[in-house]
C-alpha cells in the first residue's frame, strides 16, 4: 500500500460523520452539554425581574427538549443589558411536551401581555416549536422573526433509534413535522444557524427560503457557547 493509498484510508475514517469524526468532537459537546443543563437542572429557577425591562423587540426564548429557559441565558443577559425585554414561558420547563401544545402555551404568554415585534431566539425543538407558532397560533401577527439554532426542521435520521416518544418525535417520517417543512410560507421570517456538522441533526438544518447561516464548529450544543457561535447567533438577532 502507498502513502496516497494510507491517506485517503485516514480521510475515510475521520471524514464528517464517520465513527472518528464523532469521538473527535462529541466529548466537547457533551461536555458543554452536561455543564448547562446541569445549571438548568439544579441551579437557581427564577427568572430576573430586570428581564421585564427594556424598550426594544421583545426576545422570547424557546429551549430544546430536555433544556430550561437557562441554556439561553447567556443571550437573555445580553439581550437584556441592550434594551430587550425577555420573556421566559412559564409551566415550559423542559420542553417534553409536543410542539403543538408547546406553541399554544408559549402563544399565551405572547397574547396575555399583549407582546408585539417579538423575536424568537430557539435552539433545537424550540426552533420547531416557534414555526408551530408562526404558521397555527399566532393569528395576532405578534412574533416578527425567528433565529433558530441547530433545529430539526427536516427531522432527524437519528431518533429512530432513541429511547422513549419524546425523542422519537423528531423522525424525518413523523407527520407533525412532515407537515411542518412543507409549509414555508414564514421561512422568509427564519434565520437558521447551524453548526458544520451536528451529529444529532446530521442532515443539517437548512431551510428552504430562510436565511442559512452556517458556523464552522461541530455540535448539537457547544454552538451556543463557542465565540463563533455566539457572534454568528447575536448577529442573527440584531440583524
Amino acid at each position: 500500500m502507498t502513502l496516497p493509498d494510507l491517506r485517503k484510508i485516514v480521510r475515510a475514517r475521520t471524514s464528517r460523520g464517520s465513527v472518528l469524526h464523532y469521538l473527535e468532537f462529541l466529548p466537547a459537546d457533551y461536555a458543554y452539554a452536561v455543564r448547562t443543563h446541569s445549571r438548568s437542572l439544579f441551579g437557581n429557577a427564577s427568572v430576573p425581574a430586570r428581564y421585564r425591562e427594556g424598550g426594544l423587540a421583545p426576545v422570547l426564548l424557546l429551549p430544546g427538549v430536555y433544556e430550561s429557559w437557562r441554556t439561553l441565558r447567556w443571550f437573555a443577559d445580553r439581550l437584556n443589558e441592550q434594551g430587550h425585554p425577555v420573556v421566559v414561558v412559564p409551566g415550559m420547563a423542559h420542553n417534553v411536551r409536543p410542539i403543538a401544545e408547546t406553541a399554544e402555551l408559549a402563544q399565551r404568554v405572547l397574547d396575555a401581555n399583549d407582546l408585539r415585534g417579538v423575536v424568537v431566539l430557539a435552539h433545537s425543538k424550540g426552533g420547531l416549536v416557534g414555526k408551530s407558532m408562526m404558521l397555527d397560533t399566532d393569528a395576532s401577527a405578534r412574533i416578527d422573526r425567528m433565529v433558530a439554532v441547530n433545529s430539526p426542521f427536516s427531522g432527524s435520521r437519528m431518533a429512530r433509534f432513541a429511547p422513549g416518544k419524546t425523542l422519537r418525535a423528531f423522525r424525518t417520517d413523523d407527520a407533525g413535522l412532515v407537515r411542518l417543512s412543507g409549509l414555508v410560507d414564514v421561512n422568509a421570517r427564519i434565520t437558521s444557524v447551524f453548526a458544520r456538522f451536528d451529529g444529532h441533526v446530521p442532515d443539517g438544518s437548512r431551510l428552504e427560503g430562510a436565511r442559512n447561516v452556517s458556523v464552522p464548529i461541530d455540535g448539537h450544543f457547544r454552538i451556543l457557547g463557542h465565540p463563533a457561535g455566539r457572534a454568528a447567533i447575536l448577529a442573527a438577532l440584531q440583524g
